[in-house]
């Protein structure tokens, strides 16, 4: 997979208030909070400090990948640009609930959660792996160079999975979270920061 896509850096938005609330977002959104801002500043000074000034940043549209890819961007002394294949994995009715409405209200869906991503695709009412797969392998596909990429959670999960060449349940099992970047490269994934 080393040679079918180029160079990425991958950053999934800073903490949101319903992060810290405990509320699932999918493509609903709320506002970054004081810790989220500084995840993205967090972000923006790692890959300044990996000399990425001049590489292009693609972000979601989501307004919490904007604040973020904005923060990102005016470290870097550039722009990004929008592109609606790396919004967050649409959750249908679970979105802006509680994770204990959700284990209330889809008990044998919760109890597949292992700590990973790949239960979120057991909603029977959200979007699927095939669905959200396509997006990515699409974005994956037009890449014509390094590229910096501000995206979700899920999302991040399985454009990295892509990139690596692995399957669902590979790709739900990377690490995850906020303040850090993902750097791919030569078939490999780096955790930058923390």
């Amino acid at each position: 997979m080393a040679d079918k896509y180029p160079e990425i850096f991958v950053l999934r938005h800073g903490q949101t208030e319903w992060n810290r609330e405990g509320r699932y977002q999918g493509s609903l959104n709320s506002p970054l909070t004081d810790l989220g801002k500084r995840h993205a500043r967090a972000q923006g000074e790692i890959l300044q400090t990996k000399g990425n000034r001049a590489l292009p940043v693609f972000s979601s549209p989501q307004g919490r990948t904007c604040q973020t890819a904005g923060i990102v961007a005016e470290i870097l002394g550039c722009d990004y640009q929008t592109d609606d294949r790396l919004v967050e994995l649409r959750l249908g009715a679970w979105e802006g609930l509680y994770e204990h409405e959700i284990k209330a209200g889809w008990p044998k869906v919760f109890a597949q959660r292992d700590g990973g991503v790949g239960w979120y695709f057991a909603n029977p009412t959200g979007e699927t792996y095939a669905d959200l797969s396509a997006r990515c392998s699409a974005f994956l596909d037009g890449l014509t160079g390094p590229t910096v990429i501000v995206t979700h959670g899920v999302t991040s999960h399985i454009l990295r999975g892509l990139w690596l060449g692995l399957d669902l349940a590979g790709s739900a099992a990377l690490t995850g979270g906020q303040g850090c970047v993902y750097h791919l490269r030569g078939g490999q994934q780096i955790k930058l920061g923390d």
